[in-house]
């Protein structure tokens, strides 16, 4: 991974933050882009602080302009991507008839738009024998009790990742999907997310972290589609 130019929208998030760290580690460039300008910074400081190569950057993976801007800065102060992580979204676990209306939309907007228009906006920026991770989350693969919206806006994802890899096999592009179980961050600390949850039980950001890692690791000839990883405790099979 040394010196690969790694790009993880959503980076101040905990699964992204700790991808982030470990992948800093192996030698990538890090570029943390996302909403909190500060947070990214302060991820950035602490990777540089223990010799990494770190960038922060804002975004609003809604807005085209904040998005082509992202894409801009990164070509002219690292150049083209190579691995691009589309670690950001949002979450709602409420019973459909409970679910504010302009709150479902900006969990479609934040977590369908923002994936549609990230992916389309940097791959035109990444190299050849690029990677495009995504995350839908075991939510975009099976379903439970008041997850209607939010699983509604990973099955996309899946949907969508799934395509692209049809359409652009030609293309040198490798996606990754990431179908994780219950990980311990501030998702669950939400109060769109009404749902009683044992932390200590979950996967840790460091785990997934170190599974990125060893799928990104592999030899350019081969690629890991999609990675079900889940807490012992809440299988799903």
């Amino acid at each position: 991974m040394k010196d690969k130019v790694i790009l993880i929208v959503g980076g101040t998030g905990g699964i992204g933050s700790a991808i982030a760290s470990n992948l800093s580690e192996q030698g990538a460039k890090i570029v943390i882009a996302g909403r909190n300008r500060s947070k990214a910074e302060e991820i950035a400081k602490e990777l540089n602080a223990n010799g990494g190569d770190a960038y922060a950057i804002d975004v609003d993976v809604t807005n085209p302009s904040s998005v082509k801007n992202l894409a801009e800065q990164v070509k002219d102060g690292l150049g083209k991507v190579d691995v691009l992580v589309n670690a950001f979204g949002q979450g709602i676990i409420q019973s459909i008839t409970d679910i504010d209306h302009q709150a479902a939309k900006e969990i479609i907007d934040v977590n369908v738009y923002g994936t549609f228009l990230v992916t389309q906006t940097l791959l035109p920026y990444m190299n050849e024998n690029s990677h495009v991770l995504m995350f839908p989350g075991t939510m975009g693969k099976f379903v439970m009790k008041n997850s209607s919206v939010y699983s509604a806006s990973k099955f996309a994802i899946q949907g969508f990742t799934k395509a692209l890899t049809e359409e652009l096999k030609r293309e040198s592009v490798n996606f990754t999907l990431f179908y994780l179980g219950g990980v311990n961050t501030p998702f669950w600390d939400d109060d769109r997310v009404q749902m009683r949850v044992k932390k200590e039980a979950m996967l840790s950001p460091e785990s997934v972290a170190e599974t990125v890692t060893a799928t990104l690791s592999l030899p350019s000839t081969a690629v890991v589609n999609e990675v079900v990883m889940q807490p012992e405790s809440h299988q799903l099979v």
